[in-house]
């Protein structure tokens, strides 16, 4: 395994594509109604990425060993799709969930992250899973600091989320991050505590649970992308990109219109997005 640790330089590259990624997904929040289709939304995306951001995005025509390249720029997972949804034509109704998962690539550094966004009214079923995902996300992120290990991150999500009755995917987990998409460590969303890589000052790494109401068993569907619950349960997904400091964590992907930060996240543990230098 090997670990990439950021120096001032590259601290200040994740800044500014983490803060992109954050008002990418801040731009697309009003374009999310019922009527609109996901390749629209990806349309957006792709041309605001480009256009306004000067910036790349990262998931088209990514290919990860063994998979074909990603067709579009961003995934789009909705109701029971868990991640790697892949837009298309098949307009939003009223009553989906959608995860919306966008990755900016500017100079050299990748900005990660993704939120949960409510088409219309939701079910109260559906409007709870994605409050309790974005808590586990924070109960996972406020456990990092330098001298901790991964396995307190998975441990505080898969405690939170179990304790809510939801069950946690497994397949698919957080990730170093950088000048490449993917880094080590894998950063999983279950554990104990005390176990795995120790976290050091200068690590990047993404926290992304992803949540079902159901069983925490999935399957791929034939596109060799789009994960699913195999029961059919609605799934959410929240992500953060975020630095490990020598005094505890930066969240590198809040921008001006983030979801509020959950009551709980207190300022032992600040969460803060520092302006690139």
């Amino acid at each position: 395994m090997t670990i990439t640790y950021k120096d001032a330089e590259g601290i200040a590259g994740m800044r500014i594509a983490g803060r992109l990624a954050g008002e990418l997904l801040d731009y697309l929040a009003p374009f999310i109604q019922p009527g609109v289709t996901t390749n629209e939304i990806d349309r957006l995306a792709e041309e605001h990425t480009t256009q306004v951001l000067r910036a790349i995005s990262a998931p088209l025509n990514y290919a990860p060993g063994g998979h074909n390249p990603y067709p579009k720029s961003i995934c789009t997972s909705i109701n029971h799709q868990v991640c790697h949804g892949i837009p298309n034509d098949k307009p939003l109704k009223k009553g989906d969930i959608v995860n919306i998962d966008v990755t900016v690539l500017k100079d050299g550094w990748h900005g990660d992250s993704s939120r949960m966004y409510m088409v219309g009214e939701v079910s109260v079923a559906a409007r709870r899973l994605c409050k309790l995902t974005y808590e586990a996300m924070w109960k996972g992120i406020m456990k990092v600091r330098e001298g901790a290990y991964l396995g307190d991150i998975g441990h505080a999500i898969q405690s939170f989320a179990e304790g809510q009755g939801l069950s946690v995917v497994r397949e698919y987990c957080g990730h170093g991050i950088g000048q490449k998409f993917h880094e080590d460590p894998q950063v999983l969303h279950y554990g104990k505590p005390g176990t795995l890589d120790q976290l050091k000052a200068g690590m990047v790494i993404t926290i992304e649970p992803m949540l079902n109401v159901g069983r925490k068993d999935i399957k791929e569907l034939g596109d060799g992308w789009t994960i699913v619950t195999k029961d059919h349960s609605l799934s959410a997904q929240w992500e953060h990109t975020v630095l490990v400091t020598p005094t505890g964590y930066e969240v590198l992907t809040l921008s001006a219109n983030s979801p509020a930060m959950p009551e709980f996240v207190t300022p032992a543990a600040p969460a803060v997005a520092l302006s690139a230098t």
